[in-house]
């Protein structure tokens, strides 16, 4: 496969709203369409958000010489009330803890990967106001 495309296969559980999905010989994810007993689709889709932004913040604060301990992100994600009930706004809270860890510098890592790298917040409709804040642990 091509290193720039990626390919997923998902498999309905033969019940309700419940399906499992993932890239062939990978572990797969369980995604409810309900969101009843397992993670929905609407809120995967904050947790691949909030884990490919949190990744490349690792990676910067590490070229910052930071020694991360711990990194936390809550995201917030609103919805339109009618269909389709897409999200119209994104807020991110970023935790972090670790030697060398300063505002400025978890600041400047978040801004790069919400404006530069992260691939999924950069896939998503551009009208969709992305916003942050940084608390220092």
């Amino acid at each position: 496969m091509a290193d720039n495309t990626r390919e997923i296969t998902m498999r309905w559980r033969g019940t309700g709203l419940m399906f499992e999905a993932g890239p062939a010989g990978r572990p797969a994810v369980v995604v409810d369409g309900d969101g009843d007993t397992a993670t929905s689709p609407v809120e995967m889709l904050l947790v691949a958000a909030a884990t490919c932004t949190a990744s490349d913040v690792v990676l910067i604060l590490k070229k910052q010489r930071v020694a991360l301990r711990t990194l936390d992100v809550t995201l917030r994600g609103t919805r339109r009330a009618e269909q389709p009930r897409r999200y119209v706004a994104l807020h991110f809270v970023f935790t972090v803890a670790g030697d060398g860890a300063d505002e400025a510098k978890a600041r400047r890592a978040v801004e790069l990967s919400l404006e530069k790298y992260c691939s999924v917040v950069a896939s998503l409709a551009p009208d969709i106001p992305v916003t942050y804040d940084v608390t220092l642990r």
